[in-house]
């Protein structure tokens, strides 16, 4: 809770005493990156659907009073740069190793499960050892993505030569594209598959999902060296939020696993240049 300053001031002549209350310090504003991951966060204009980082930081905002979480539009490309600049404080739902490793950062471990999942047209015949090799296949992928088939590397001119990939910056186009036989194979979560499906109930048993992930991933938050909130500070904020189950109402829906256990700032990492 803020903190409540009190002063007095007697009324002329009557003898009455005012007291006003007034807060001493309003709470700290702390600066949210949004860069488009859906489901996690949509575009701006996608007003119909809310994000999965909307839900988290009006909770975290719900829960207490000295900290002011707000959310400020970037793009994935950009947010390193923000970053740095100290125009974003945290960046949530991340992994230290899609391109942060020489920006200086502490990384929180949100216990949070996800996974990247191969996706194909439905076929007669096609089964899961369609996804057993990528050669000779067109991938549909996201425009800055870091993919781990392709050890990391999101150059765009590597990923069209190497691997027949076609980039983009819209996953429900990706999607589109390998129904409509324009792409063989599509990267998406399996956050984003859940959601997708959900929203376009006349594609359902027209995809097949790989059993088999490109990468799982802890997502993390990336606390800016020198933000307004301490990890321990925000790790206390987030813990209370497991402990009375909000986080698994946010994200239990969309497949993504809370992990067991309370979060702490034990697994806090700091990269340097």
């Amino acid at each position: 809770m803020g903190f409540i300053g009190h002063w007095l001031r007697q009324v002329g002549g009557t003898g009455m005493v005012l007291l006003i209350a007034a807060p001493l310090m309003a709470a700290q504003e702390v600066r949210v990156a949004a860069a488009y991951f859906p489901p996690y966060v949509f575009k701006a204009e996608q007003t119909q659907t809310v994000g999965l980082l909307d839900q988290l930081v009006v909770a975290l905002n719900q829960s207490q009073t000295d900290f002011k979480f707000v959310m400020v539009p970037t793009a994935p490309k950009r947010r390193y740069g923000n970053f740095q600049q100290q125009r974003i404080d945290l960046a949530f739902f991340e992994n230290p190793g899609w391109g942060w490793q020489a920006i200086e950062h502490v990384a929180l471990d949100m216990q949070l499960e996800d996974a990247e999942v191969f996706v194909a047209r439905t076929e007669p015949g096609r089964d899961q050892h369609y996804f057993d090799t990528l050669k000779d296949k067109r991938l549909a992928l996201y425009h800055g993505y870091h993919y781990a088939f392709a050890d990391f590397n999101a150059e765009p001119e590597y990923l069209r030569k190497t691997f027949n990939a076609t980039l983009t910056y819209s996953h429900d186009g990706n999607l589109l594209m390998v129904l409509r036989q324009r792409a063989d194979i599509a990267l998406v979560t399996r956050a984003y598959i859940g959601d997708f499906l959900e929203r376009n109930q006349q594609y359902a048993g027209q995809l097949l999902i790989s059993e088999r992930a490109d990468q799982r991933y802890r997502h993390h938050v990336l606390l800016r060296p020198g933000a307004p909130i301490k990890p321990e500070q925000f790790m206390a904020i987030y813990g209370a939020l497991r402990e009375n189950g909000q986080l698994e109402q946010i994200f239990s829906r969309y497949q993504i696993v809370v992990m067991p256990g309370a979060a702490n700032i034990s697994k806090a990492a700091v990269a340097t240049d």
